[in-house]
């Protein structure tokens, strides 16, 4: 017998329209072995506003849960395949894009997966929590240093959109994290109509980066968070 292993595809995802030059997007798909079969649980990452596809934090949440049995999928929004300012992307464009990511894992209907969990981190988070309030079909938003409100001002909450999300919600923030004070995100949460669940990361700012002081190693910090994320779930995806 042919021992199979997780495999990692480089991609470039059709774009409805050009943008920025562009016809299509990088993408990498984490093809777990013996896919598919039994859950056929995907996982859709996005990066942050200051990152692309190829972020540390990324690249290992995507090996790691390919070899836990997810199909994964990392890709670029427009601004970071043509390497230009994250204004240069509408909320609109980001949001298509993300969707049309999505769609690319359900092109062949004998490998798609039967549910799917979307996340980000930073900006991919608020798209990722923007996508969750439509009609798209989910299994759950995992969402990663999530951007609840402006630097420094936890009273200036921008946080709408997940008031509409209907799928079972996983925050995982830095405990040091400018963008979302821990206080103002349990008081949100506690009005979302949904499932949540948040985790912190202890000594960790946005980009989970510790002081010089800490003991643990940027891969320690990034097992941390996708453990939590593997616990969710597996809490979720086998009560679809």
């Amino acid at each position: 017998m042919v021992e199979q292993t997780a495999q990692f595809k480089e991609l470039q995802i059709p774009l409805v329209a050009p943008i920025h030059g562009n016809d299509s997007i990088s993408a990498v798909l984490g093809i777990p072995e013996w896919w598919p079969t039994c859950q056929r649980v995907a996982m859709v990452i996005a990066h942050d506003a200051d990152s692309d596809l190829n972020h540390p934090l990324l690249e290992h949440l995507q090996d790691k849960l390919t070899n836990e049995k997810f199909l994964t999928l990392r890709f670029n929004f427009p601004f970071a395949e043509a390497r230009e300012p994250t204004s240069a992307d509408t909320g609109e464009i980001l949001i298509r894009t993300f969707r049309t990511a999505i769609a690319a894992l359900h092109r062949d209907p004998t490998t798609s997966p039967a549910h799917v969990f979307i996340g980000g981190h930073g900006l991919g988070a608020r798209v990722a929590a923007q996508i969750a309030t439509s009609q798209v079909r989910i299994g759950g938003t995992f969402l990663i240093s999530f951007p609840l409100h402006t630097a420094g001002e936890p009273e200036a909450i921008s946080a709408e959109q997940l008031y509409r999300i209907t799928s079972p919600t996983l925050f995982v923030q830095g405990s040091r994290d400018h963008q979302c004070d821990l206080g103002s995100l349990i008081k949100t949460a506690r009005r979302m109509g949904t499932t949540t669940e948040i985790r912190s990361v202890e000594d960790a700012d946005e980009n989970f980066a510790v002081p010089g002081e800490s003991l643990r190693s940027s891969d320690e910090i990034y097992d941390e968070v996708c453990q939590y994320l593997l616990d969710w779930s597996d809490k979720h995806y086998t009560a679809i």
